[in-house]
């Protein structure tokens, strides 16, 4: 880890040319879509150093993946974690992606057992069909939301946002989907109607960008490749959607830190621009 962290510290120098104002911060002018991070953007990374790069980043929004808080954890380093994160000035939007594929009532209690402890407000959540009615349970007992999140032509339950939308379109409100785009665009639908079609059971966004919309290998720096991001986050400001927009930074997991600042620049000036 001694080594990633150096490589962490350089890459932090070598892109301070890209620091801006956090989005998040009341300004003038200020963009209303609140940025984040999902952490496993730093999945190379021990705790402390991914809190480090994040805060250098300029973001406050956080959804915690679990090599940076283990299912396994107690209460207690539960607790540590989540006032590690308060202490640093980051707000945990959400956990996951958490899959909650067995038929275990007692399983996704735990999980869910698991978000309370750690101060999660919502989970990103890859459910079945069969286990929903079960989520749908334990969301109303916890009153913890859940975003179910998309995986692509590959996922055998919920490929796109859209076959989530129908499974849940009459459960509790607070079921909703978390759409990463990245997988979305590879079903063939159109980024921008998937958005408005999500309407208020959009509870979370996952932004990436392609550089080739059916190829999952070619993700880059957001604004480097094809999709768009400037519809697609019109369209949000248009429903005036109210969760964040995290970037998972796929790419170069050992030195993220130059195409994540590269990335919210781009994010930065996109939102400015729509404000303008």
């Amino acid at each position: 880890m001694s080594t990633r962290r150096s490589l962490l510290q350089g890459s932090l120098a070598a892109s301070a040319a890209f620091a801006a104002t956090p989005a998040d911060t009341p300004r003038a002018g200020a963009p209303e879509l609140k940025l984040g991070v999902a952490s496993y953007s730093f999945r190379e990374f021990q705790r402390g150093a991914m809190v480090r790069g994040i805060k250098q980043l300029g973001i406050k929004y956080l959804s915690v993946k679990e090599m940076h808080l283990p299912f396994k954890s107690t209460l207690e380093e539960r607790e540590k974690a989540s006032q590690q994160f308060k202490t640093a000035g980051l707000e945990v939007t959400s956990g996951g992606v958490i899959y909650l594929l067995k038929e275990d009532e007692a399983d996704i209690r735990y999980h869910f057992q698991y978000a309370k402890e750690a101060g999660m407000p919502m989970i990103i959540i890859g459910p079945s069909m069969k286990t929903l009615p079960m989520v749908e349970r334990f969301v109303k007992e916890y009153n913890i939301k859940a975003a179910i999140h998309n995986h692509g032509p590959e996922d055998k339950h919920f490929p796109s946002c859209r076959d989530a939308l129908k499974a849940i379109k009459n459960m509790d409100p607070r079921i909703g989907v978390c759409i990463d785009i990245g997988h979305e665009v590879r079903t063939g639908n159109d980024l921008v109607e998937s958005v408005a079609l999500s309407g208020s059971r959009l509870l979370d966004f996952h932004i990436k960008d392609l550089k080739v919309a059916t190829d999952r290998g070619s993700q880059c720096a957001v604004g480097d490749g094809i999709l768009p991001i400037a519809g697609m986050l019109r369209q949000m400001k248009k429903m005036n959607y109210q969760g964040n927009v995290m970037l998972e930074y796929e790419i170069n997991a050992d030195d993220p830190l130059p195409g994540m600042q590269k990335s919210f620049a781009f994010l930065r000036g996109v939102l400015a621009g729509l404000n303008a």
